[in-house]
């Protein structure tokens, strides 16, 4: 794929080749989790039909991401299907950008307000009322910044809802996503007895912490952000081209 470029001060037109977009992922052995992705790069891909858009892989499946950047040619931007800036982005990405000529990372999908409005419609699909007590589900990391990302969304969605959110985390980060499910649990039991404790699943796709969420003691639990079997939402497609486009 090419990019017209004008240069006005000589009045030619030079052709120049597009980026690659890599979309990288985490990866999952979970079938509906493995159809989620392949269903948001073929939307990512329609979207723009001028890019040779791909897809690549941290962990769990191939290709990964050295593999996927060997194959294609002239520039590339990989755009990690993250939705916090961890280890992944910062070390693994960043390796392997850093071994090819003309490739850049551009930052993970969230934070991300239009993410956030994803995570409310989840919410209500799922039937949450007034009374509940909100918990977001967040994946986790050792990492700072990625515990930082994910701190930003629960205030967004805090913001978005009218009620507090507090975040709680399936793997690598304090507190865990059950303990934080129990101590709203107990707020609730001296506040609000009717009231249900509600799990937002910000994860991207179903898969192992997806199924680890939904054990975590939570009275309801939302899909992910690509729920199995529903067309990507527009919102999940628009931050991964503008993170593809950004500086």
């Amino acid at each position: 794929m090419s990019a017209v470029v004008c240069e006005p001060w000589t009045g030619l037109v030079e052709l120049r080749p597009a980026p690659a977009l890599v979309a990288a992922s985490h990866g999952t052995s979970s079938a509906a989790g493995q159809a989620a992705i392949s269903a948001v790069v073929e939307e990512i891909a329609r979207r723009r039909p001028d890019l040779q858009v791909s897809a690549a892989f941290v962990d769990v499946q191939q290709p990964d991401v050295p593999t996927s950047l060997e194959a294609l040619s002239g520039q590339a931007r990989v755009v990690p299907l993250l939705l916090s800036s961890g280890y992944h982005v910062h070390v693994d990405l960043a390796r392997a950008a850093d071994a090819r000529a003309a490739t850049t990372v551009s930052a993970a999908l969230g934070p991300d307000l239009r993410l956030t409005e994803v995570l409310a419609r989840r919410l209500r699909e799922a039937g949450v009322r007034s009374g509940d007590a909100i918990v977001l589900g967040c994946a986790g990391s050792s990492d700072a910044r990625a515990v930082a990302d994910c701190e930003t969304t629960a205030a967004q969605l805090a913001a978005l809802l009218g009620q507090p959110v507090r975040a709680g985390y399936i793997s690598a980060a304090a507190p865990d996503l059950a303990t934080a499910v129990a101590a709203a649990r107990r707020e609730l039991a001296g506040a609000d007895p009717a009231g249900r404790v509600v799990v937002a699943s910000y994860l991207l796709a179903p898969g192992y912490f997806a199924s680890l969420a939904a054990g975590c003691g939570a009275d309801v639990v939302t899909e992910p952000l690509l729920a199995p079997g529903h067309v990507p939402p527009p919102a999940v497609v628009d931050v991964v081209l503008d993170r593809f486009s950004a500086p």
